[in-house]
């Protein structure tokens, strides 16, 4: 059985470079209600979704309340616990209201930060194969030097919520 939504489309988002925050000509997408979570193990139900489609390094937690971004990989947020709002994109991007079974997908340079959470908020992050995370603060120094990483993050083999056949390859190619 699937714990995929049948039909699962992301609404797509493209967020303009603000001089501090690259962010990324593919478009950042955001899966509402996809996942249907296990009501005792919601976390391990994201956490092997997104390893079946061949996204790993996968960690518990929230999302920070600082803006920053990944200019050396993509990353997928998929909800497991609570709610929060995040302003997406910079701080001129689009805050999202994001909750148990969403899932967000930012293309790397996506500025990312927490501006509000429940109690029990809890996000299970992941990445492609291959690609190291690292935190990038919005200065101008780090928004030249991502410039020139960014087009060079590969991209994914497969949607992490809809696989080989999913929206992101289709949105991302």
């Amino acid at each position: 059985m699937s714990v995929v939504r049948d039909k699962a489309e992301p609404l797509a988002i493209v967020f303009e470079d603000d001089g501090l925050v690259p962010n990324n000509i593919l478009p950042f997408l955001v899966y509402q209600g996809a996942v249907k979570l296990d009501p005792k193990r919601p976390e391990e139900t994201i956490e092997n979704l997104f390893e079946a489609n061949g996204w790993g390094g996968t960690w518990r937690n929230g999302v920070y309340d600082y803006l920053h971004y990944h200019a050396t990989v993509h990353e997928v947020l998929g909800v497991a616990r609570g709610s929060a709002r995040v302003r997406f994109g910079g701080d001129h991007g689009q805050e999202l209201d994001i909750k148990a079974g969403d899932v967000a997908i930012l293309p790397a340079g996506t500025g990312h930060q927490c501006i509000q959470a429940s109690d029990d908020f809890c996000v299970i992050g992941a990445y492609p194969p291959g690609a190291k995370m690292e935190i990038t603060r919005a200065t101008p120094e780090n928004h030249a030097k991502a410039l020139k990483t960014i087009p060079q993050v590969a991209l994914p083999p497969a949607d992490p919520v809809t696989g080989k056949d999913g929206a992101l390859i289709r949105l991302w190619r």
